[in-house]
Parts: C-alpha cells; structure tokens; sequence
C-alpha cells in the first residue's frame, strides 16, 4: 500500500512539475519575449502577460502561436488588429502602423535572441521601415512571412543578407513596398515558397534557386526577358509573374515543366509566337496569356479549353479564338519593338526628336516675336476698353464668391464627392402638412405602399410632377420633436448618388392635447426599377444582371456606405443593410434605401426603416462598441455573396454554406470558383475580375471583427474589379451585357 501511495505521488509530481521544469524558456529567451512585447507597443494580443507567464503553453489561438522545443521558442506567430489601409498605404501609413518610437532594428535584434527560431509571422502588427541587414542572425528560419496580410510597410531594398537564410523553405513579402533589384537567392537551395509580388521590384528578373514549387512575383516593375533557367524548375507548381513589362518570347518548356499546374504571364509584353508543336503537361490546369504582344496561332495543347484545363489569350494579336478580343499584328509589331528598343537607341532617338523640335522652335520663335510687336500696338489701342472690362471682371468675381457661403459654417464637413453625390435631385424643402395631402391626395388609402413598424409609406407627386415616398412617423417621446428640429441640418446632407435620398421634412405638432403624439412626414426620392434581389432572381435571361451590372451595383453601395461612415459629421453606423433594401433606378443605379439617421437621432429617436422605429436605446449599447463599421462591412458582404452566387440568404446556415462554397472554389482553382457562381453570369466575367471580389467578400464575413477590411478597402478592390473587368471586355461586350 505504501508503495501505491509513494508511486500515486510520484505521478502527479511528475504531472506537475516535468512541463515547468522542461519546457521553461532560457531566461535569455524570456526576456526577449517580453522586449518583443514591448516594442509592438503592447498590442491586445499580447496583453495579460507577466512573470508567472509560461509561453511554452499559451494555448494556440488564431492570434497567436507559440511552439518551443525544450528550452527554446521554434515558431511566433503573432496577428495583431492594425487594420489594411491598402490599396492607398503611402498615403495612410501614419494611421495604420506603430508609432515614430517603433524601430524595426530593434524588433529584429530582439527576435535574434531566440536563437532556434524556425517560423516567423507576423501578422497586422503595422511594422514599418526597412529590412534589417541583420535578417542573416537567423540562421534557423525556414520560414517568414511579411505580406499584405500584415498590414506591414517594409521598403527599401531586400537586404543582400537575404542569402545567408540557408534553411529557408518559405519567404512570404508580398506586398510591401520593396524597391530596386532582387538579390541573388540561387544559393537558397531549399527555398519552395517564394512570394515577392506587389512590390516595386525590378527591373531584372531574379536568380533563383530551382527547388521553387510557387513562384509569385506578379505586379512588380520587372522589365526584362523571362529566365531560361526557370526551364530546369522540375519541381515548379505555380508561377505568377503576372503585370510586369516582360519582354521577349515565352520559353515554350514553361507548358511542359513537370510539375507545373499554374501558370499566369498575363499583362506583360512577351512578344512573338509559340511553336505549334509545344506540348503542355497534363495537370497543367490553368493558364494565362492575355494582354499580352503574342502573334501566329496558338499550339494545339493551349489554345482549347477543356473541363480540365483553363486558357486565357484575349488582348494579345493571335489567329487563334475570337478576333474581337485581338488586336491587330500591326499594334502587336509597334509596341514589341518600343518594348525591346535598346536604350541608346531610344536616346538616339531622342536626340533627333529634339533637333527637329529645336528647328521647329525657332520657326515658331521668330513667328511669335512677330505676334508680339501687332500685340503691342493694339493693346495701347485697347487701353480704354481694359478699364471696363476690368469693372466687369470684378463684378463676376465678386458674384462668384457671393456663392460658397450658401453651403454655411458645416461645408468644411462636405466633401467634394457629397456636392456631386446631390446632383439631379431638388433643394432640401421643409414641406407643409398641406403639400404633403396634396401630394398624397389626402393621403388617399390607394397611394399606401406600405405599413408596419416602419411607419405608413405613401407615393406621392409633388407640384413640379416629380414622383416621391412619403413616410409617416408617430413619435413616441414628447422630446423627441425638438430633437429632430435641432439635427434637422444634418438630415438634409443625407443626399447621395447611392442613397434614397431624404428631399424634406413635416413636422405636426399636437399642443393641445398633452397625450397626442407629435408626427414627422420624411420625404424620400422614389426609386422605380425594384429591389436588387428581385433582377438577381428574374429568369427572363435579357433582364437578368450580368457580371458587370452586378459589380457597378457592388461598387455603387460600397460607396454609399462609405459616404455614411466618412462623410457625414457624426458617422451613421450600423445600419443593418439587406439586398432587399437596395434599390435600382432606371439606369440601375443601385441606392441604399434603408439606413439610420445619424448618431444624435439614435439615442432618442430611430433608424430610417428600422425595424422598432424611435426606441434606440439598444442600438445605443451597441455603439459602444466601436465596431459598427465592421458591422456594416459584414452585412455588405452578405450582399456581395447574394450577387456572386444569386442565391438568396435567409439564414445563417445557407450563408455558412455558399461562403465555404467560395473558400474552396478560391482554394482548389478557377474551374471551382467558376462553377460557384450564378449560372446567369457565367462567360461574362474575367475570373481575376469574379476572385478580387470573391477575396474580399470573404473578408468582409469574416468571423473576427478585427480583420475584417474597411469600407475604403472593400470600395478599393471593388474598383479594382471593375478595371480589371473593363480590360477584359471590349466596348461591344459590354454595350451587349448591359
């Protein structure tokens, strides 16, 4: 019994003693983690730690990873909440990254401490400055990742040390701001991974090491022909060297390398014609060669789409496919020569633009001199019609000036785009209760459009015949009229090119009667074409929104949503938007017709088109938050998720399901993500076009509010759709599609 008793206690020492007295850090590594803590100026991630702290076992998070290995940290894996400025971050850097305090030194010298390090991320931290020389202390790494997804703004050059990383298998900068040449990484003999795209990169392609399996280096400044040695890549799966100025042909071994699945050259300059007899590997499932300078006919094995395979050519001067998406051989000839023109060539060229334009000048020198002496003599003829003229000038300018303090001491909250957002609609008006019943035919019951706790909706003409909706509010607060009065200014700049803009207002006031509720009639614009969900769900193919209407309808509430957040002094946030509440107008033009007064009506009054109208006091405690704007991008990308699929939500179990569907149609390629989509819109999108808005819908639903993007990011890449849309489609389809 004894010795149960000893071996029982034995057990439970050992239980509790072995993971503090083996997995504990080496002091030295300890303190570097909390210096490391420091410096990142103490980001919520990070918060709760001290000196009890044993960071061998943090559980695992989506935030945070810390693996040891005996004495010794082996992987950091840190995501902070710096929100994406992108696509505009040398503008915004000051908001998003850590503060002039922050030196990037000295994080690198303090994560040099931790000697055995095998993994490093670092994730929407805001680091910024330039990559450390020092990077070669890691002698450990095998993998590092500062990208995009980091909210991180490295620049300068990539340090020439980059080469001393000997175990390095994954190097993730994508989309910094690295600029200058690309050093010499063919000693990295066990690089896989190397992604270096959305930099400033260039201009020579870089040497590498041939154990690559992805390759991305796609929007970048590289101006020069591709490398042969990438012929010899045999473990090569992916390369994306998309949207550089490459020139010269394609090594035709690119199709045939053996392992190669994915491979884009789109948006380069890559000239002349492609063997007819290149042969193209079996799992090569995509590829892309549009918007390129490519002539002749394309090699059996790439110019037919198949079930399994995915080809792109458009915009190159090819005999192959639809004439009307080529150009002609002769704009193909032109631009591949200016593409490859050797410099002193071009400053040959120069040289005698500029001594035939010296010719030409003085010509033209001696013509003015001319002019001038005729000049004189009017003016001095001129003289007395000057002063006149000069009264009149006054007069228009000082009118001029007359004009922009009608905007009154609130126009320095009024951006440019908020002016031209009212344009076509009439002034702001305080009506009369007995325009409104002339309006409604006394509120005729047959001009009802609907009711509920909304209020009453009526369609009304005013006397200039333009259509209106007038809603009728009861006010449950006997207060509450005078709040409305007072913010009655800031109501009347709710007027936007992508909102159902307010025209006016009512007030009808009950004094003599202290139980009588006070009413406000709100005057809408009336929207005629119907909701966006029902043209998502019309089956009559012709009126059926194709891929390009549904991205201006994206684009156009995205920018809505925008002017509610940013330009309206207080921000009006969660508004609870539902595909149902967006409207079209005849030009399908999409208008947010459901959305809150600002935050002063919230507190005593409603939501225009909430569901309990004048009782906010929950939404008050919502507010409190600071996350009403993410809220407003989830809903968006609830929206954005109906349009790309046209399937209606009406339950979170259906959105779980078509975002999984999106996520593995993003992760397993184009033929997937294509298949997802509504089968109305199929053919009529260029899939870079359909995966920029399937990313960011992704990242608008996602589950943690931190990292989901702002409205400028979402409106951003939107944008960036559409361009990419506009590029693929020639003038004749889209006048077709639309």
């Amino acid at each position: 019994m004894e010795n149960t008793h000893s071996f029982t206690f034995l057990t439970i020492l050992i239980f509790f003693v072995l993971p503090f007295s083996f997995a504990q850090l080496l002091p030295s590594e300890t303190m570097a983690v909390f210096r490391f803590q420091r410096i990142l100026e103490y980001p919520s991630v990070l918060n709760g730690w001290n000196r009890w702290t044993n960071f061998c076992y943090i559980p695992p998070s989506q935030s945070l990873k810390i693996v040891c290995s005996g004495n010794h940290v082996i992987e950091l894996t840190v995501i902070g909440n710096k929100g994406s400025p992108y696509p505009s971050k040398v503008f915004s850097i000051s908001s998003q990254t850590l503060s002039s305090n922050f030196s990037i030194d000295s994080l690198f010298t303090t994560l040099s401490k931790l000697s055995s390090l095998k993994v490093l991320s670092l994730v929407s931290l805001g680091l910024w400055g330039p990559l450390p020389a020092k990077i070669n202390r890691f002698s450990s790494l095998q993998v590092l990742n500062i990208s995009l997804t980091s909210s991180n703004f490295i620049y300068g050059k990539i340090p020439l040390q980059i080469y001393s990383l000997t175990s390095i298998q994954s190097l993730i900068f994508h989309d910094n701001l690295f600029n200058g040449s690309v050093p010499d990484l063919s000693s990295l003999t066990v690089l896989e991974e190397l992604d270096l795209g959305c930099n400033i990169l260039g201009p020579e392609f870089p040497s590498l090491g041939n154990k690559l399996v992805s390759l991305v280096l796609r929007n970048n400044s590289f101006h020069s022909s591709i490398n042969s040695e990438l012929q010899s890549f045999d473990q090569l799966q992916r390369l994306d060297i998309s949207f550089n100025q490459l020139v010269g042909p394609i090594p035709s071994l690119l199709f045939s390398l053996p392992s190669i699945q994915y491979l884009d050259l789109a948006g380069n300059k890559l000239s002349g014609a492609l063997p007819m007899n290149t042969s193209c590997r079996n799992g090569l499932n995509f590829m892309d060669l549009s918007h390129n300078l490519l002539i002749g006919g394309l090699p059996p094995c790439v110019c037919s789409n198949s079930s399994d395979r995915i080809v792109l050519y458009s915009w190159n001067c090819l005999s192959s496919g639809d004439s009307k998406y080529q150009h002609s051989n002769s704009f193909c000839h032109v631009e591949a020569l200016a593409a490859v023109m050797p410099s002193k060539q071009k400053e040959t060229s120069k040289t005698k633009l500029g001594l035939l334009l010296g010719i030409v000048g003085g010509i033209v020198g001696s013509l003015v001199a001319c002019m001038m002496l005729i000049w004189v003599i009017v003016r001095s003829l001129g003289k007395k019609n000057e002063g006149n003229s000069r009264s009149q000038k006054s007069v228009i300018e000082k009118t001029s000036v007359r004009i922009s303090p009608r905007l009154g001491t609130e126009s320095r909250h009024m951006s440019q785009a908020m002016r031209l957002g009212a344009l076509g609609l009439p002034p702001y008006h305080a009506f009369t209760l007995e325009e409104l019943e002339e309006a409604t035919n006394n509120f005729e019951p047959s001009n009802l459009m609907g009711e509920g706790s909304q209020g009453q909706l009526y369609k009304g003409w005013l006397s200039d015949g333009s259509v209106v909706v007038v809603r009728c509010l009861k006010l449950k607060q006997r207060h509450a009229l005078k709040i409305l009065k007072q913010q009655m200014e800031v109501i009347s700049k709710l007027r936007h090119r992508h909102l159902v803009s307010i025209l006016g207002h009512c007030f009808v006031t009950y004094e003599e009667s202290p139980n009588a509720t006070d009413t406000i009639f709100l005057v809408f614009e009336y929207v005629s074409n119907g909701t966006l969900r029902s043209h998502l769900t019309e089956r009559r193919k012709q009126e059926m929104l194709k891929w390009p209407q549904r991205l201006a309808a994206a684009t156009g509430i995205a920018r809505g949503i925008q002017f509610l957040h940013t330009r309206i002094v207080p921000g009006v946030l969660r508004n609870n938007f539902n595909i149902k509440n967006i409207l079209l107008d005849e030009n399908l033009t999409a208008k947010i017709s459901d959305y809150k007064l600002p935050r002063p009506f919230i507190n005593k009054i409603t939501t225009v088109g909430s569901e309990s109208p004048f009782n906010g006091a929950e939404l008050d405690d919502l507010d409190n938050t600071g996350h009403g704007d993410k809220e407003d991008v989830y809903q968006l990308g609830v929206i954005l998720l109906e349009i790309i699929t046209g399937n209606p939500i009406t339950s979170q179990t259906e959105l779980d399901v078509l975002k999984l569907k999106l996520e593995r149609g993003l992760a397993e390629g184009p033929k997937k993500l294509r298949g997802e989509t509504d089968p109305s819109i199929r053919g009529t999108f260029a899939y870079e076009s359909l995966k920029t808005a399937v990313e960011i819908t992704k990242n608008c639903l996602s589950e943690d509010i931190g990292e989901r993007p702002s409205i400028e990011d979402v409106l951003w890449n939107l944008q960036y759709s559409a361009q990419v849309q506009d590029g693929w489609t020639n003038s004749e389809n889209l006048s077709t599609h639309s």
